[in-house]
């Protein structure tokens, strides 16, 4: 029972981020397909943080340094996807997914560099980096917790006080909803989807190094972060876009993931399945509720349609 709770609170805080993330861009208006490139982004940039600096900085300034690489390192790259979809106006699934495929490559790339250069250019590299994740994890009582649960609950309660309770908010989702009158209005449309794809980026940064570092203390980063972006689409919409929702929804997507890790030490071992089926899981059930949720979805209604200023 305490194995899966660990799990779970594990990927839900993980989840929660990345689809907080992809809620901001969407209620901006602008679909965030990248979420998977930008997770796999900012986890390189944290973990190259604790790889460079582990040994010189205190565990404190370790943290936070890291942290703020990694949400930098999603924000930079999800400009990628503003410029493409506000500035170009270019087709925003299409830009998303390329941006998915380049992450992953370049990730390997930049890894093999840097092992390359620390083991002295001998040798193939590997895309492998280690690190220590001691400063991230603490105990209390029975249970392990990470940092990322605190701060996603801080990261929670902000964002629907921003969303719900400011005009900032209310000037962003206007831009997703109905773009021509937020502008009639003097509303800078452009700046306020390019602020929502930004704050996506930070978030998915963030979230991407919340993935990586609790878990294990060596990432192969051939794998990305293993389809986790496009489950915390899954959750962006099984929330509805609503934050507490996407909370609840990380959670439950959260137990189907935790179970099949933890498949080998609970009663789905009595099935003898193959865990390859137990990993397929959140996604089957992502899939099935989806199915049969998405006639009530209540997406932002110009998400995914580039603004014109000219043709309102």
């Amino acid at each position: 029972m305490f194995l899966l709770l660990k799990y779970t609170l594990l990927y839900a805080v993980v989840l929660m981020l990345v689809a907080l993330g992809g809620m901001f861009s969407e209620r901006s208006g602008v679909i965030n397909i990248a979420l998977e490139g930008i997770m796999a982004i900012g986890g390189l940039a944290g973990i190259l943080v604790l790889s460079i600096f582990g040994g010189t900085l205190s565990p404190s300034s370790l943290v936070v340094l890291s942290i703020l690489a990694s949400a930098l390192a999603g924000m930079i790259y999800s400009l990628l996807l503003g410029f493409s979809a506000i500035t170009l106006k270019a087709d925003q699934t299409i830009g998303g997914t390329a941006l998915n495929m380049l992450a992953t490559a370049a990730a390997v790339v930049i890894v093999k560099a840097y092992n390359n250069a620390a083991g002295g250019g001998n040798g193939s590299a590997s895309s492998k980096l280690s690190y220590s994740n001691n400063a991230f994890i603490f105990t209390a009582g029975p249970l392990t917790y990470n940092i990322f649960l605190i701060i996603g609950i801080v990261l929670l309660i902000v964002s629907y006080v921003f969303l719900y309770k400011t005009k900032y908010g209310l000037r962003l989702r206007s831009c997703g909803e109905h773009p021509q009158a937020a502008d009639s209005v003097g509303i800078n449309v452009y700046k306020w989807r390019y602020a929502g794809v930004m704050i996506s980026g930070f978030l998915g940064g963030l979230g991407g190094f919340a993935y990586i570092v609790p878990s294990v203390s060596i990432w192969n980063f051939e794998v990305g972060v293993t389809g986790f972006g496009f489950l915390a689409l899954a959750v962006m919409i099984f929330g509805q876009w609503k934050p507490f929702r996407i909370a609840a929804a990380a959670v439950f997507f959260a137990i189907f993931k935790s179970l099949a890790n933890i498949a080998d030490a609970t009663a789905l071992s009595n099935l003898h399945l193959s865990q390859n089926i137990y990993n397929m899981m959140p996604f089957i059930a992502s899939m099935i509720i989806l199915a049969l949720t998405s006639k009530n979805s209540q997406a932002p209604k110009a998400e995914g349609i580039p603004y014109d200023k000219g043709a309102r």
